[in-house]
């Protein structure tokens, strides 16, 4: 309806239903209300417009309150206008056609209201946008890699050859079957909470409890890692932040900055990953560019096989080529995941990889070797060598800022996780409120939170614990895929890998082996730790399990999700 057909005459009436619409559309019920009534009042002196039919102008004007606050996810405003209609146009006639249209609207409301990371649209009919796949990639690259930082000490523990292969050769044994299973159970299980949804769906909810408790834990006690190592590469030139009062402040305002990015939104946490990585690759591009004349390829193939610190080395290698499953917690949030996610998770592949072995050849190959000097931060002294103080600040400003897109994507994929496990009804239902931004705030804090009790860790015993839960985690992982392949071998899969049961046994053995040998190279303190924080994930599951039967805290099932558990008990039952 426009002026043309109510007549210049009824513009007052037409304006204050243009206010009465946008008011809802902006959650103000009240204001709404107010012009309403105003609209009522023009439209009683005069009726022409919609042939001397009163209830036909009350109608259309609540009607499209109503549509916007449907629009916009307004339940409450959505039930005053149907209220309202029914009072005014009478009729419980007209209350079921409401009622049957709210259904329809709220429904499509839920499986519309998203649009593609990067794309146009509409802030009225678009609450939170969707992760396309340059971000996603950029976003897979953090939660993995973030750049070759902290491969030094493989070629400190190992020696150039055994650094080299290890990087080249250790992608098939963990990287690559990590990503399949990824892609192939993401695809399956497109929505929040990932890696929880799948165990929960093949072993039950109490195992699944404890795949995202472990999983967490391991996520924020990786993310503790970040804001003390972006210090260190910074008190070279602020000597105050080597340690004591500005040094906690510095951690703790860090957290905060990085934190509220990841609460502006996975939009800000997408561009930010993909200006990071850029920044963060150049400068090992120019240091090949500069360094090629001078590469000696026989130093690559230096090896002393009876001076190897196998702990150290597979503990680095682990560290740097793991956490490809972590991506599968934001699969709710991805622009048509059965695409997007197997190719982003491919392009990341090749990016990490790369991102590692060539400045390992750049570094290995141009300077004599020194194994001792070998350890965190030694590419900026190599690029000092090589294009001198300018290339050196570039690495180190790239270092510490890569610190920074490694926290916000394992912050998100840590804060979405506990979203997904809350729609399951695995969590208080705070989990799973969102912020205007379409970001888990409750699970932002907590994830925060953890960060900052942790941060007093050293970064040997951070990196061993991490690496302890998550192999607890992976072994879950590895059998609720065959499981699911067993029980299940006819299942929608968007993305199936391409091996029969028996293949997919096969895919998971190397890296089970490899858990179980990373198992055994860790301390009795780091295992003691870990042990204890598998136990507190046992016992707290069946203690919010019987808070949710007292009705101390919400939960509640998101109706948009499928029912997992009824599949699980059938699965048993067979």
């Amino acid at each position: 309806m426009g002026l043309v057909e109510i007549g210049v005459d009824h513009w007052v009436w037409w304006r204050s239903a243009c206010v009465g619409h946008w008011a809802c559309v902006r959650g103000e019920i009240g204001g709404a209300l107010v012009v309403w009534r105003c609209v009522i009042g023009v439209a009683w002196r005069d009726r022409c417009s919609f042939g001397g039919d009163r209830r036909a102008c009350v109608a259309r004007s609540v009607e499209l309150w109503w549509r916007s606050a449907c629009v916009r996810g307004e339940i409450g405003g959505a039930l005053v206008a149907m209220a309202l209609c029914d009072r005014r146009c009478g009729g419980m006639k007209q209350k079921n056609s409401f009622t049957k249209q709210i259904s329809a609207q709220m429904m499509e409301h839920n499986t519309s209201e998203y649009v593609a990371f990067g794309e146009g649209s509409s802030p009225d009919l678009v609450k939170f946008q969707k992760v396309s796949i340059i971000p996603l990639v950029f976003l897979i690259f953090y939660e993995v890699s973030g750049g070759p930082f902290g491969v030094e000490d493989s070629v400190k523990a190992g020696g150039p050859l055994l650094a080299l292969l290890g990087f080249l050769l250790f992608p098939f044994i963990w990287s690559i079957p990590e990503a399949l299973i990824t892609a192939e159970m993401s695809t399956m299980f497109p929505e929040n909470g990932g890696y929880v949804v799948w165990v929960t769906s093949a072993l039950g909810p109490f195992w699944g409890f404890q795949q995202g408790w472990m999983k967490w834990l391991s996520g924020v006690i990786d993310n503790a890692l970040y804001p003390v190592l972006f210090l260190d590469y910074l008190k070279s030139a602020i000597p105050a932040l080597g340690g004591g009062i500005p040094r906690i402040i510095a951690v703790l305002a860090l957290t905060v900055i990085l934190t509220y990015m990841n609460y502006r939104g996975l939009t800000i946490v997408g561009w930010v990953a993909i200006l990071l990585g850029v920044f963060s690759l150049l400068p090992f591009l120019f240091m090949g560019v500069v360094a090629f004349p001078d590469l000696k390829p026989s130093r690559w193939l230096v090896v002393d096989l009876g001076n190897v610190d196998w702990g150290l080395y597979l503990n680095t290698l682990f560290w740097n080529l793991n956490y490809w499953d972590s991506i599968s917690t934001l699969a709710g949030e991805v622009d048509n995941p059965s695409e997007t996610l197997p190719k982003a998770l491919f392009y990341a592949l090749l990016l990490v990889v790369s991102g590692y072995f060539l400045p390992l050849l750049i570094g290995t190959g141009a300077i004599p070797l020194h194994r001792e000097l070998w350890s965190d931060g030694y590419f900026s002294d190599i690029a000092k060598v090589l294009g001198g103080l300018w290339l050196r600040s570039w690495v180190q400003a790239a270092s510490a800022l890569s610190n920074m897109g490694m926290f916000v994507a394992e912050m998100s994929s840590d804060s979405f996780q506990l979203l997904g496990m809350a729609e399951r009804e695995m969590l208080p239902s705070v989990f799973s409120k969102r912020s205007r931004y379409g970001t888990p705030l409750t699970g932002i804090l907590f994830s925060a939170s953890g960060v900052i009790l942790l941060s007093w860790l050293s970064f040997q015993e951070i990196v061993a614990a991490e690496n302890f839960l998550y192999c607890f985690g992976m072994i879950m992982e590895f059998i609720a895929f065959v499981k699911l392949r067993m029980k299940y071998p006819a299942a929608s899969r968007p993305y199936k890998i391409p091996v029969g049961t028996c293949g997919a046994i096969l895919i998971c053995i190397p890296p089970t082996l490899l858990i179980f040998v990373v198992l055994a190279l860790a301390s009795l303190k780091v295992m003691a730790i870990s042990l204890l924080a598998v136990m507190i994930g046992m016992v707290m599951q069946p203690c919010l399990q019987y808070t949710k039967r007292k009705r101390w805290f919400r939960f509640s099932m998101s109706s948009d999700l499928p029912d997992i558990l009824n599949a699980h008990h059938q699965c048993n039952e067979e």
